[in-house]
């Protein structure tokens, strides 16, 4: 039987859970339709977390983003209901879906949405292009 899709999303265990460190994920052929006119919606999803001790597995994340290829959805409604679901599954420290849907009507609509675990903060970003790489002193 071919694959279908699919609203079951599959996690594993996290193989590094006492580092923060980013995955991020660029899905390039999200669809959903308009729930207006019927007429398909095209997106590119970049999903970036930080996970805690759950990792979405991609072939799952991949039918379950299939699965919306035939639903009626406002961008606002899809994008948020997409993170609800990633971050019930995995429970991550920090997790934010930006989807850039394509040009309707003149207009591109980029949604981004975010969740956070409860007292969690991002380390301080380490800039290392500071430093000149010829003398080792700050540029």
């Amino acid at each position: 039987m071919p694959t279908q899709p699919s609203k079951n999303l599959e996690t594993f265990d996290n193989p590094s859970p006492g580092r923060d460190y980013q995955i991020r994920m660029e899905i390039p052929e999200f669809t959903c339709l308009c729930p207006k006119t019927g007429q398909p919606d095209f997106a590119t999803l970049v999903l970036d977390y930080i996970p805690d001790r759950k990792c979405v597995e991609l072939k799952s994340l991949k039918l379950y983003i299939w699965s919306y290829r035939n639903e009626g959805a406002f961008h606002e409604a899809v994008t948020n209901r997409i993170l609800d679901d990633l971050a019930q599954a995995t429970q991550p420290r920090f997790m934010r879906l930006t989807a850039k849907f394509y040009v309707r009507g003149g207009i591109f609509t980029n949604v981004v949405a975010e969740h956070r675990q409860p007292g969690w903060q991002a380390a301080p970003r380490v800039d290392l292009a500071q430093f000149d790489s010829q003398s080792n002193t700050r540029g």
